[in-house]
């Protein structure tokens, strides 16, 4: 039986727009896992309490979203750090969220970067390099979280960490098998049944159709979704509702 883990990026308040937690709550019935916003990007320390402390209730894998201190861009502006301020900037994010995990007697399951340093590091690998020996230097059990057959994943596997290979519901996709930027007019997906069909087809065959209408190769072994959308509630319920009407388990 074919099985796919469902994550959410979620706990990301911020003075950008309003943020309704109780809307990430209710979205913790339909993932399997969940990457917390660190408060660099976004997110709190209230935030991130309260929603750990909901997650560990609902029995979801619970992981750090760290990402670049910018949070009047939502940290989706490229920045030129040094590889030491990177690693510091893991290391940072990573003990802020898992201090209330401790707290709470559970442990941080996974990391997924954020925004701008997910897909810089998607491509950079000396970028790569230093956001895995962080999470190792952490806490060698983590499980990195990355866009598939990107250098992020590489750089992971060659660390000795678990890892993740992530594709994307509402994305599009190019060629090469990276995101389509968010600047390009057709960066998302424009109606939710093309969504699931392409979540469908990368489970199912391990492929998806870029922009260009190639289909490529990909390795589907999560599933991202976000919060942050008006209709995310009803979205991530379709979604799981369209795997498991498909014979697929949802399990993290």
């Amino acid at each position: 039986m074919l099985s796919i883990d469902i994550n959410c990026d979620m706990g990301e308040s911020t003075h950008l727009w309003p943020y309704d937690i109780e809307k990430d709550k209710l979205l913790l019935s339909y993932v399997s896992s969940i990457n917390l916003a660190c408060g660099y990007h976004a997110g709190d320390a209230h935030t991130m309490y309260a929603l750990a402390e909901a997650a560990l209730g609902s029995g979801v894998a619970i992981g750090a979203h760290p990402g670049f201190p910018d949070r009047d861009n939502f940290g989706r502006t490229n920045m030129d750090l040094s590889p030491s301020a990177i690693y510091e900037l893991m290391i940072y994010q990573l003990g802020a969220l898992d201090a209330f995990l401790r707290v709470l007697h559970t442990r941080l399951h996974h990391v997924k970067p954020h925004g701008a340093l997910y897909n810089m590091a998607a491509k950079d690998e000396v970028m790569a390099e230093m956001i895995c020996k962080a999470v190792y230097d952490y806490d060698p059990h983590l499980v990195l979280y990355g866009l598939s057959g990107s250098k992020l994943i590489k750089a992971a596997t060659a660390t000795g960490l678990k890892t993740r290979s992530e594709v994307f519901a509402d994305r599009t996709y190019q060629d090469d098998g990276h995101l389509t930027p968010r600047t390009h007019a057709q960066a998302l997906l424009s109606s939710t049944e093309q969504s699931l069909q392409q979540v469908l087809q990368m489970v199912q065959t391990q492929s998806v159709t870029s922009l260009n209408g190639k289909t490529v190769p990909i390795v589907a072994e999560t599933v991202c979704v976000h919060s942050d959308s008006l209709h995310a509630l009803s979205f991530v319920r379709e979604v799981r509702g369209m795997l498991e009407a498909s014979g697929i388990k949802v399990a993290g």
